[in-house]
């Protein structure tokens, strides 16, 4: 198994979102959310960009700024279906050979934090990378909704080997806990081994879906970042992005 030379990054997107219909089109300092995220892996210049798309309206907003946006079955279950369903289009003698799956709500993510999710990949064993920052007050700690990276990490060390990932606050004792961020680097093999693979208990009991992989026996190692991307979720989520690109 070697470092991947060859990646693409893939965004998936689509215009379902309970909290935040719409969600990949909205407007952020005149431009649609979904070509800030496009912007934002550009300007990382690891491969070429593509924009998974299960909505027509969202492969016209990414054409028209002069991106490459695949279109995908709208009923695919996961972001991680639909980024494999749009390299196997693109891409079916495999040149790619490695992935990495940005979420089409991270208009700030920044270049630092993507080549952090590939970089697991140049050890050899590691099947996904992934990235987490650690988390500064006990409120995030204890909040369900801010997933929990159980990393074994050396002294002194920036990456480290997942061994669960959990919405509850782990693991006890003295020492850092760490904020999960779902940016991946996939080997393509990986990729299309983990979309084959059945849902795992554990993935339905925590609705994590690394836990598919972690079951499974995928290796995850984790890249631990100074600072998170922002995501996307709620309206205000999106107003305070707003502001931060001076709307």
């Amino acid at each position: 198994m070697s470092t991947p030379r060859n990646p693409v990054v893939v965004v998936p997107a689509r215009m379902g979102s309970s909290r935040l219909p719409g969600k990949p089109l909205a407007d952020i300092a005149g431009e649609p959310m979904i070509v800030h995220v496009w912007r934002r892996a550009q300007e990382a210049d690891l491969g070429p960009v593509i924009v998974a798309c299960g909505d027509e309206a969202i492969a016209e907003a990414v054409r028209g700024a002069g991106g490459m946006a695949v279109m995908t079955p709208a009923d695919l279950p996961s972001g991680s279906d639909r980024v494999h369903a749009a390299v196997e289009a693109i891409d079916p003698d495999r040149e790619y050979d490695a992935v990495l799956n940005l979420q089409g709500d991270l208009p700030t993510v920044s270049p630092d934090a993507l080549r952090a999710a590939l970089a697991p990949l140049s050890t050899d064993g590691v099947d996904i990378g992934t990235i987490a920052v650690e988390i500064a007050s006990w409120a995030d700690a204890a909040d369900p909704n801010v997933v929990k990276a159980v990393v074994e990490m050396a002294d002194g060390a920036r990456i480290g080997r997942a061994l669960y990932f959990t919405r509850a606050p782990a693991p006890s004792g003295d020492g850092p806990l760490y904020h999960h961020h779902g940016l991946y680097g996939w080997r393509r093999e990986a990729l299309a081994e983990f979309v084959a693979l059945p849902s795992s208990s554990l993935e339905r009991r925590e609705r994590l879906e690394q836990l598919r992989a972690l079951a499974h026996g995928l290796r995850i190692d984790v890249s631990v970042i100074e600072e998170a991307p922002q995501g996307v979720d709620t309206p205000a989520d999106l107003e305070r992005v707003r502001r931060l690109f001076g709307g």
